[in-house]
């Protein structure tokens, strides 16, 4: 009786270790740019405004490994990466951070899109 309490303890241990280690498929989509061009729901080319407070998403800019190549355009922002910089009626609201991004881009003149 006491080696099968010892293995059902161990058993759940190791249930218990695999879980913390493994995220779960849905916190893991959630951080990474989807094939739909979306992150967290948000659409990652369309409007776009730039704000201090109660950003939809926070962006880091890398010159290195983005998630997201990003190319600014005055007209027709509707491809993946392709933003318009606005004022008024954004789609999304971003906010440019060094620490703890949601997206990390990288600004080109050429090719804009998920790498």
């Amino acid at each position: 009786m006491v080696d099968v309490l010892q293995h059902a303890r161990r058993f759940a241990l190791l249930g218990a270790l695999v879980a913390c280690l493994v995220p779960s498929s849905s916190s893991a989509l959630s951080d990474t740019v989807r094939p739909d061009c979306t992150l967290n729901g948000f659409l990652l080319h369309g409007k776009i405004k730039v704000v201090e407070n109660f950003p939809d998403l926070k962006v880091k800019v890398v010159e290195h490994f983005p998630d997201l190549k990003v190319q600014t355009v005055s007209n027709f922002p509707d491809k993946c990466g392709k933003w318009k910089m606005v004022e008024n009626f954004p789609d999304v609201k971003i906010k440019f951070v060094q620490n703890f991004p949601d997206l990390k881009i990288k600004f080109v003149e050429n090719f804009p899109g998920i790498p």
